[in-house]
């Protein structure tokens, strides 16, 4: 697909981003671009579209876009487990589940006796522990998922021990929780708090939460690290240096590890979550409504930078 018009907004990003970037839409003809991840083994980029329930892989060795699986509950964010086999968040089966090798299985779908409400994004700790947020779009958005209640009556973060098999809320002070990453060190876990999402007044919050991660498994001194003031934060990545880039309703928000805005990258859709990958892990792709859209940066993800150092346990 040809490349399109960009105006990078921001001289800081250009230590980001090459001098020349141009964004390039690689993919489209979904309906809302959810949940991208690179995976490695296939060289593939996988994405839902979740009111169409199917999942999408874009191969840039082919520049072919090929429909991975269909009926698949609206799955929404994905991550790469240490096992290589990747974990991914239902809304339709309000779960936390793992594909290995198009093999579906549950990993976690009830706490203390109550079901999920509708899991949204999954990160991978150091620990091999999962994190994940619990919003209630799936249960409350017609073409996220099916109608239902809250079981637990909230709406939290989770850490999921996969040894014990423990889970545990971590974080219970974010309206919505939505997308979340860790920082370079692991010592931040942020999270999306996208509650202003279908407000009628568009009264609610637009935050990007910052938290202090202690021992591996508890949250202390949660703060707002940056507002989002064009739509809301939904997906959100960090990288090597502890920059966190965000999804808005106009584009790319990149904001420094201090919380300042360093650059923009227009959009001309509405970005739902992003993620770095390509074969040397530093093409930024971008789920954005109906399209997938790559940029060339100067960067990779925070963790697969420290696993290539061997600071991943």
């Amino acid at each position: 697909m040809p490349l399109l018009q960009n105006s990078i907004r921001g001289l800081s990003l250009l230590g980001l981003l090459p001098a020349d970037a141009r964004l390039e839409r690689v993919a489209t003809g979904c309906v809302w671009s959810e949940g991208p991840l690179w995976i490695p083994d296939r060289a593939a980029l996988r994405w839902s579209d979740i009111p169409n329930d199917r999942i999408l892989e874009y191969s840039p060795r082919t520049g072919e876009t090929t429909v991975y699986a269909t009926g698949v509950e609206f799955t929404n964010g994905r991550a790469l487990d240490r096992d290589g086999s990747i974990v991914q968040c239902s809304h339709g089966l309000r779960r936390v589940e793992r594909d290995r090798d198009g093999e579906v299985t549950c990993i976690v779908d009830h706490w203390r006796g109550a079901r999920l409400n509708s899991p949204n994004d999954v990160v991978v700790a150091p620990d091999g522990a999962l994190w994940f947020t619990d919003p209630a779009y799936g249960i409350t958005e017609a073409r996220e998922g099916h109608p239902g209640e809250r079981e637990y009556e909230d709406l939290y973060v989770f850490r999921l021990d996969q040894e014990s098999g423990d889970l545990a809320p971590v974080i219970l002070d974010v309206e919505a929780p939505n997308g979340l990453a860790f920082s370079p060190d692991g010592a931040l876990l942020y999270v999306a708090d996208s509650s202003a999402v279908g407000s009628r007044t568009g009264v609610g919050n637009r935050y990007i939460r910052a938290y202090d991660v202690q021992g591996g498994r508890h949250c202390k001194n949660g703060r707002v690290f940056a507002t989002i003031h064009d739509g809301v934060p939904d997906g959100i990545a960090v990288d090597e240096h502890g920059n966190v880039w965000s999804s808005s309703a106009t584009g790319v928000v990149v904001f420094g590890a201090n919380g300042l805005e360093v650059g923009r990258i227009p959009v001309s859709e509405v970005v739902g979550n992003l993620c770095f990958g390509g074969e040397d892990g530093s093409d930024l792709y971008i789920a954005a409504t109906t399209s997938i859209y790559r940029i060339r940066t100067l960067t990779v993800d925070a963790w697969a930078a420290r696993a290539s150092t061997g600071g991943a346990s």
